[in-house]
């Protein structure tokens, strides 16, 4: 437990330099499916990333004044309901294991805040993420600023918690990218293996399912994201589903999954041929995407802004545009033209990459914290930030692009860990090049 009590450490200096006061990050609620069903239990990620606890109805509560405290509020020992739900650690236990200061039962939060915050010059808190308990909050408030008559204070100023931890998950520590890496393993494997599965005649689900398969069979606890998986027109749909669709013969398929493990997220995107070998045109395609993710890797390294990578990519993939007539020169100039324009988006819309860790769409700022919004640059690439790479081209039938190109969609994402050097693609044995998914496929 080391690193997370390293971190509530790093969080509480932090609030020291500030003045001090009471930061509350509470864990994510159980949520229902239906009737008495609940959905599969998720921790919240700043939760579990300062303490390791996974059981819900928990918070956090670290004190920073005269003295310094990390408590933990938790549900008590029941050995009624762990005959129904499963062990529980209780106050005193989870105190010992986890490592913190002070450990009480969750249903005596409401009347142990008010104490803590009495006094306390500043509140360190993520308002408006939990409904319930910014109720409770402004009750804890309001119950110390009846106490004024007594010389009592209630805090002044409120800071956002999640501010400074999102700046902290920013950067991945050694044992976090251990985790990582062999998720993205995990991922890759699972990846390779929908690529054999696949074959015209399947359904989106039965290859969603084998998916699904590699990641449990080799320890992920669930899916990072909703798996993608998508065949023919439906590639060119980004947030698509894997649905019942029928893959059949000279379709692309397009799968956007990964699994999360031990609670942090892996994010890979592979485009190949359902009857394993690509036609002429899906291959012009896949080439400039190809070639345009190697560009924003190159792209990626210290020193360099966020947006640079997709920059990069979106040079070759404009001129890939031009080059394969699916921008007509006629109409919307060169190069720089079409980017300056924006004529490359109608195939390419989204942007090349976000930040990766315990959230698929992770935590932390794209531009630099200081100046105003409309002049903050783009943020400088450190070692130990890690994103995606995600280039792609979708064409959807139109008037004035050719024929040939309708209905493909491609896109080619990969895990990126910015190093002293550069960066480490840690998905790269997901195959990516076109002879590599062939050859694969063939097997």
């Amino acid at each position: 437990m080391k690193s997370y009590a390293a971190r509530r450490a790093s969080l509480m200096a932090q609030m020291k330099a500030k003045g001090g006061g009471v930061a509350i990050i509470p864990t994510a609620h159980e949520v229902m499916r239906n009737r008495d069903a609940d959905y599969p239990y998720r921790h919240d990620s700043y939760f579990y990333y300062l303490s390791g606890f996974t059981e819900p109805e928990a918070v956090i509560v670290l004190v920073v004044g005269k003295t310094e405290q990390a408590i933990l509020f938790c549900r008590e020992k029941n050995l009624e309901r762990e005959i129904w739900d499963g062990y529980r650690y209780g106050p005193e236990a989870a105190r010992e294991a986890f490592g913190f200061d002070v450990a009480h039962p969750v249903s005596t939060l409401d009347a142990e805040m008010p104490k803590l915050l009495a006094d306390a010059p500043a509140l360190f808190y993520a308002l408006g993420s939990d409904g319930k308990l910014d109720g409770q909050v402004k009750d804890w408030l309001q119950g110390v600023r009846m106490q004024a008559r007594a010389g009592v204070t209630a805090p002044s100023i409120v800071h956002d918690v999640h501010v400074l931890l999102d700046e902290m998950r920013l950067f991945k520590d050694a044992e976090e990218v251990a985790v990582m890496k062999r998720a993205a393993a995990i991922s890759a494997a699972a990846h390779r293996r929908a690529m054999q599965a696949s074959r015209p005649g399947l359904r989106e689900y039965q290859i969603e399912a084998e998916l699904l398969h590699e990641f449990r069979r080799n320890g992920s606890q669930f899916p990072a994201y909703g798996s993608i998986v998508a065949t023919g027109a439906n590639a060119c749909v980004l947030h698509y589903r894997a649905s019942d669709a029928e893959i059949k013969d000279g379709d692309l398929v397009l799968i956007d999954a990964g699994c999360e493990l031990d609670s942090y997220a892996s994010d890979i995107t592979r485009t190949f041929p359902a009857n394993g070998k690509f036609n002429g045109p899906q291959k012009a395609l896949y080439e400039i995407v190809l070639a345009s993710q190697y560009a924003a890797i190159a792209e990626t390294k210290p020193g360099k802004r966020f947006i640079d990578g997709h920059n990069a990519a979106v040079r070759v993939l404009a001129q890939g545009m031009l080059d394969t007539g699916l921008l007509d020169k006629n109409k919307v100039g060169m190069l720089d033209d079409v980017i300056e324009k924006g004529a490359y988006r109608q195939f390419y819309m989204h942007r090349t990459g976000h930040w990766l860790g315990m959230d698929v769409h992770d935590v932390g700022e794209y531009r630099e914290l200081n100046g105003a919004s409309e002049e903050k640059p783009w943020r400088t690439l450190q070692p130990g930030m890690m994103l995606t790479i995600e280039p792609g081209i979708y064409v959807r039938p139109e008037p004035g692009v050719p024929e040939q190109f309708w209905n493909i969609g491609i896109r080619i994402e990969d895990d990126a860990l910015v190093t002293e050097q550069g960066c480490e693609i840690i998905t790269e044995a997901a195959p990516k090049t076109v002879a590599d998914i062939e050859a694969v496929m063939k097997k």
